[in-house]
């Protein structure tokens, strides 16, 4: 099986693009699309639409995750990252890949088994799962293989579930670490 993550954004397109076969996950390929700043948002969505459609015609992934937004505090920014990211949902349905949303939460308890973990957390649980030799850069390449991680598992796993982790509130998962009983508990999975 074959997922490509996706960490959407408008001057930045994360992806990683990973195999999972026998058990074992394997790197494809993880890199950047990157738009200039000063280009008009119409054409910045084109790049991002045609680089999108190029790499998943180049790598013709099983599946599509991409990252929910989360809220921002500056709603232009949120506006052109949707938008960003509805042009991202269309190649994959155009291409027609089932696609996949995953909130930062759900990723970050996909990785690292805690919806808090910081950036370096997520990205040390990427390198190890994934036998890198380094942490993937940039963060954006990072964030998207853990979002193809995330989905690998949820597919993979019958302890992890989607439904029940979109159940967890963020104001329940406490500050610092969970042990492994509090996390069933969160998942409901006793």
């Amino acid at each position: 099986m074959r997922v490509i993550g996706i960490d959407p954004g408008t001057a930045i397109v994360g992806y990683g693009i990973i195999d999972f076969k026998d058990n074992r996950y394997e790197v494809v390929d993880y890199g950047c699309i990157y738009t200039h700043k000063d280009l008009p948002m119409p054409k910045r969505l084109l790049k991002i639409s045609e680089d999108m459609s190029s790499l998943l015609e180049k790598y013709k992934p099983d599946h599509m995750a991409v990252e929910e937004l989360f809220y921002f505090k500056n709603n232009k920014t949120v506006i052109s990252v949707g938008q960003a990211r509805g042009v991202i949902l269309l190649e994959g349905v155009r291409k027609d890949i089932p696609l996949a949303d995953y909130t930062p939460l759900q990723v970050k308890m996909g990785i690292t088994g805690y919806g808090k973990a910081e950036k370096k957390q997520v990205q040390l649980m990427v390198q190890k799962v994934l036998k890198l030799k380094e942490i993937p850069k940039p963060d954006d390449a990072a964030d998207a293989l853990a979002i193809a991680v995330t989905h690998i598992n949820a597919l993979n796993s019958s302890s992890y579930s989607l439904q029940k982790v979109e159940k967890i509130p963020e104001s329940s998962v406490k500050k610092g670490r969970l042990s492994a009983k509090e996390y069933r508990e969160l998942l409901q999975l006793k």
